[in-house]
């Protein structure tokens, strides 16, 4: 065996060590357990005890928690949630209860209780999640 058939052997034994396994695994059929209730997992939906200390900031007007990406407030009318993450670089957002938005500390950019851009540099609004209230529980789909 010279060197040139070497490399090739080498390359053809790469290409089937990685294509064969994809070719398998792509011809599987995707099963569905009729025992199951197939309904969709509950990794959209975040939950907030408000009776829980660790969200006690919310029990009144203006105080606001961050869990994950999330900012959740209370604006005295109910609660909001919005992302805390600035749409212009990235930067954490926090809320300012005096001037009612939300600040960015890193390069000034400015967004309302709704998301949207009150002050640049950032032009593209925060998001903003639908959240409901069952007594003590808020509900926020992501």
């Amino acid at each position: 065996m010279n060197r040139r058939e070497l490399i090739r052997n080498i390359a053809a034994g790469t290409v089937t060590m990685f294509v064969v396994p994809a070719a398998f695994t792509s011809c599987e059929d995707d099963l569905v357990d009729p025992d199951d209730n197939n309904d969709p997992p509950d990794d959209n939906i975040l939950t907030i005890d408000l009776s829980d200390d660790k969200y006690s900031n919310l029990a009144s007007a203006g105080g606001f928690v961050k869990e994950g990406d999330l900012i959740i407030i209370n604006t005295g009318d109910g609660f909001i949630a919005l992302s805390n993450i600035c749409t212009h670089q990235g930067c954490s957002v926090s809320y300012s209860s005096e001037d009612n938005n939300l600040p960015c500390p890193c390069h000034g950019s400015v967004f309302s209780t709704t998301g949207s851009v009150l002050e640049g540099p950032a032009e593209n609004p925060l998001r903003k999640y639908e959240l409901s209230q069952e007594g003590d529980i808020l509900t926020i789909t992501l």
